[in-house]
């Protein structure tokens, strides 16, 4: 009888083990997915961040360019200005995707609001032929355009990195894993309705100055 119990026991230790050894696994398995996406989404907002900062680093030399053009629209160089600065007011770890929705909204809205600026500056630049031979603004305008560019590449890429882990985050049996050790869901930018329409500029050719419709 003794060794029947015995027997019995040891079958359930062993049982045991095994099931731990399982579960083991299968937490390794799941925590490393999470830290894996989480990794890829830092990665990909670092280089989010890193594009909006050459598109910040262009503005000052680009507004002292265009500064130097007789008459030009002071109104829009203002404008730019106080963008670039507002900009600046949207402190995020550059290292560390935001985990707060409204922080990226206000983060986004400040990039919204310096790209719109700059896409009016670009046009009303077409009024001064002296810009338009100015071979100092015309390589400014096309780094710009060029990290515009690199810009829509990097949200897209930082979007895919956000929806990957946030379903992994979110899936039976991941979730219970990412619930434990605090991994949670991250923001990713949204469209902005309009967002693919320019801003439209009209121009008074009596008084030598644009209006421009405001941004939304």
């Amino acid at each position: 009888m003794a060794k029947y119990i015995l027997g019995c026991l040891g079958v359930a230790v062993l049982g045991i083990i095994i099931l731990a050894i399982i579960i083991g696994a299968f937490w390794a398995d799941s925590y490393n997915k999470l830290v894996s996406g989480k990794a890829g989404v830092d990665a990909g907002w670092a280089e989010v961040e890193n594009q909006y900062q050459r598109r910040a680093d262009l503005v000052p030399n680009l507004v002292q360019t265009v500064s130097g053009a007789a008459n030009f629209e002071k109104s829009t160089l203002t404008e730019i200005t106080q963008a670039r600065a507002s900009v600046g007011q949207v402190k995020i770890d550059p290292n560390q995707a935001p985990t707060d929705p409204a922080q990226l909204q206000k983060f986004e809205q400040a990039q919204s609001s310096l790209g719109n600026a700059l896409s009016r500056l670009l046009v009303v630049s077409e009024r001064y032929p002296d810009l338009k031979a100015n071979q100092g603004f015309l390589d400014l305008q096309a780094q710009l355009e060029g990290t515009e560019n690199r810009i829509t590449t990097a949200r897209n890429h930082f979007n895919q990195a956000a929806q990957a882990y946030n379903i992994t985050v979110q899936s039976f049996p991941t979730n219970f894993v990412a619930n434990l050790s605090g991994f949670t869901v991250r923001p990713y930018f949204q469209a902005r309705e309009g967002s693919d329409v320019p801003p439209p500029v009209h121009f008074d050719f009596n008084n030598n100055s644009s209006n421009t419709a405001p941004a939304h």
